[in-house]
């Protein structure tokens, strides 16, 4: 599938996707072993979201999608876990939480690119 500008699509793998959304909550990996009562350990995620893990088992995702308050279907569908089809594709689903850009149609490769900047700014910060 191609974007909008005919490149192909990029999309965020699941473990940047998590990485993404637990530094927009602010939490540490070890806050999220707190907070998930150690269903997910620091060192457990850390693999996830480096890729070294690309398909941790239902249960993790949907732990980790209670504390991010993000939908599950959207983990499991990024996990490779088949889905059944609603609106596949519904802004929710797509950005994980009330989309600020959804009236924008993002292709994968923006938001990919959207949070890449999200983290540029946010380490200027620091």
């Amino acid at each position: 599938m191609k974007d909008a500008s005919g490149g192909p699509e990029v999309k965020l793998t699941l473990g940047q996707y998590l990485a993404s959304i637990r530094a927009d909550r602010g939490l540490s990996l070890r806050e999220v072993e707190r907070a998930t009562e150690k269903v997910v350990s620091n060192a457990y995620l850390s693999q996830i979201e480096t890729d070294q893990i690309k398909r941790p088992s239902p249960n993790i995702l949907h732990a980790l999608a209670e504390l991010y308050a993000v939908p599950y279907e959207g983990l499991m569908e990024r996990a490779g876990f088949v889905m059944p089809t609603r609106s596949r594709r519904s802004a929710e689903q797509r950005h994980g939480r009330v989309a600020t850009f959804a009236e924008h149609n993002l292709t994968d490769e923006e938001e990919a690119e959207l949070v890449k900047f999200l983290g540029y700014l946010r380490s200027k910060k620091k």
